[in-house]
């Protein structure tokens, strides 16, 4: 028996809809499968609740886009647990199945016609002024920002590597990122594309106010620190998900977590071939 738990977009009824099929095709083929009981309340899917932990399933069926596959590695919460990603998204760059080719999806992962890829997730730790010690962790598959609350003024950004002082940003904000993330945000912000295989850790100032605008690709077991100097205020946000506000001389820690994201892949999917697709790319 494979135990598989279940993420869904919270929204949309295709996801709905597909995460019954797929509880049913499995109930029929002796498999035991859940959706976490926190998330079935917000997906409405409290007929497929269960109240184990989704790090202890075997496999996580995700439906959605990349921004439910982020939820997933939140409530996975370092479990090193394999993900098949279901694309329901637009501009996916982490789900990998469509939604009709689940069920084959499903037969060759039991049968072992697979293989996983492994991505690079940070550690983010938020220290309060003055305490020295980390107040919460949490991981990211995509980034950490740092970002201004406020309209019409930029924030000052102190950033140190290893505990040495880099230099100060004046700018909108600050993005951490993994390879992986260097297609989300990190990009927006005009910072490099770096292939996931790769282990790195990304810092991209946002809309920075000075000639030094470029963006630094670390070695992963460089330390990134960012810091929030002046009075005001910044957010925050670790995969999406705002998680604190912050003040002066609050400190913002990122390295490279011990955890690691596994992601089931069926057939050869090239990273350079995703991005071709993703932006239209021609060959010449």
């Amino acid at each position: 028996m494979t135990k598989v738990g279940i993420v869904a977009h919270h929204e949309r009824g295709e996801a709905h809809s597909l995460a019954r099929s797929a509880a049913e095709w499995l109930a029929t083929r002796g498999h035991r499968s859940w959706v976490p009981e926190s998330d079935a309340r917000l997906s409405g899917l409290q007929d497929l609740s269960g109240e184990q932990p989704l790090g202890a399933a075997d496999v996580v069926v995700c439906i959605g886009g990349d921004g439910t596959v982020l939820r997933a590695i939140e409530l996975l919460d370092g479990a090193e647990t394999p993900i098949i990603a279901v694309n329901l998204g637009s501009l996916a760059y982490l789900t990998e199945v469509e939604p009709h080719a689940l069920p084959e999806a499903l037969e060759r992962y039991v049968a072992g016609d697979c293989r996983t890829e492994e991505r690079m997730l940070l550690d983010v730790s938020l220290v309060r002024a003055g305490s020295g010690l980390p107040e919460t962790t949490w991981r990211a598959l995509n980034e950490a920002v740092i970002e201004k609350e406020e309209s019409g003024h930029t924030i000052r950004l102190l950033v140190n590597i290893d505990g040495a002082p880099f230099t100060s940003y004046a700018a909108d904000g600050m993005i951490v990122a993994t390879p992986t993330g260097s297609t989300a945000y990190s990009l927006s912000a005009r910072g490099p594309v770096i292939s996931p295989m790769l282990h790195a850790i990304l810092v991209t100032p946002v809309s920075p106010h000075q000639l030094f605008d470029r963006s630094l690709v670390l070695a992963p077991e460089e330390a990134v620190g960012v810091e929030l100097a002046g009075h005001r205020g910044a957010a925050l946000t670790v995969d999406g998900r705002r998680v604190a506000t912050l003040g002066s001389g609050d400190l913002v820690q990122c390295r490279r977590s011990i955890a690691r994201a596994h992601f089931v892949c069926f057939g050869k999917r090239r990273f350079h071939e995703v991005l071709r697709a993703k932006f239209g790319l021609s060959d010449r």
